[in-house]
């Protein structure tokens, strides 16, 4: 929840909201897993079907799904996933997701 709220501060440019929710996830001592997801991503290349790939995880899609998008099979989907996975050096597809968003 707190990686949304500093998420959705740095899309607005709100520089008083940022600062407001990097102190409270200071004080209580938490990590945001976005913002670690979010420098990866800014200095990784994926192919242009990882990137495709990464575009439908965002959407929330399962790999299933994105096979049926893509009309590749739901494992070449998952051998997709993980690879962008890899590269970005996250371990969840949320964590790809926020990834993506910051790219």
């Amino acid at each position: 929840m707190a990686a949304e709220a500093a998420a959705s501060a740095e899309a607005l440019g709100h520089d008083r909201l940022r600062r407001r929710t990097a102190e409270f996830i200071e004080a209580a001592g938490l990590h945001r897993a976005g913002s670690r997801a979010a420098h990866a991503a800014e200095s990784v290349e994926l192919t242009a079907r990882e990137q495709q790939v990464l575009d439908l995880i965002a959407e929330g899609l399962s790999n299933r799904q994105i096979g049926e998008r893509l009309f590749i099979s739901g494992k070449t989907a998952s051998v997709h996933v993980s690879a962008i996975l890899r590269k970005l050096g996250v371990s969840s597809r949320t964590e790809a997701a926020v990834a993506q968003r910051a790219r």
